[in-house]
């Protein structure tokens, strides 16, 4: 089967907390072997669990600095105390080998993302059925106090604010349906032909006589 040399993508979910998009996300990386996830580099304290390299580059402040300084990320943003930033080189060199990046980042880092990378992104944003359901969710993980509930609550409002500057929503009633959605935007972006970057030597071969 002759393949068609294509760019990578950097797929943006966006969504308040408990709409569904890490399941989402997880669920695309599980069954697509094409997209890989972007590990970001983080001031924030390593936790139980988590591997360096795999979860984040746990890295202080002051080089965190340094990086910024020396415009290594793609995008950065301070997120309740803690600041993180997607690494330019590593997100480079995975779409040029033709896999895709998904990103789990709110909408300040996707509008940093637009402004450096807007050839490659495609910014999806997840909304909850309702405000009731979306409660609901983050009560029933059970990993958060009531307290951080009501302010993930409170941060919604803002989040789903900026809906309009993503170039799909998807409304997350049925995860199965959810899926099938993402996986039907991945599909179509994945064939748009400015990412066939070896269409023009495919055709030549195809027309020659």
């Amino acid at each position: 089967m002759n393949a068609i040399l294509r760019r990578g993508l950097m797929l943006v979910l966006s969504s308040p907390s408990g709409a569904g998009k890490s399941t989402l996300a997880n669920n695309l990386l599980e069954t697509d072997a094409n997209v890989v996830m972007s590990v970001s580099a983080t001031t924030r304290t390593k936790r139980s669990g988590e591997v360096e390299g795999r979860d984040y580059f746990f890295v202080t402040p002051e080089r965190f600095a340094e990086m910024v300084a020396d415009d290594d990320f793609l995008e950065h943003a301070t997120v309740f105390g803690n600041q993180y930033g997607t690494l330019r080189e590593s997100v480079e060199d995975v779409i040029a080998s033709g896999r895709d990046v998904l990103f789990d980042i709110d909408w300040q880092g996707t509008q940093q993302l637009e402004q450096t990378a807007k050839d490659d992104l495609v910014r999806v944003f997840i909304l909850p059925p309702s405000r009731e359901e979306l409660e609901r969710r983050l009560r029933v993980r059970a990993k958060d106090s009531s307290e951080v509930v009501a302010k993930r609550m409170a941060k919604a409002n803002d989040e789903i604010s900026h809906w309009a500057e993503y170039d799909y929503i998807i409304l997350n009633d049925d995860i199965s349906q959810a899926q099938a959605q993402l996986e039907s935007i991945l599909s179509a972006e994945r064939l748009k032909r400015r990412r066939q970057n070896g269409l023009v030597d495919f055709v030549n071969k195809l027309t020659r006589f």
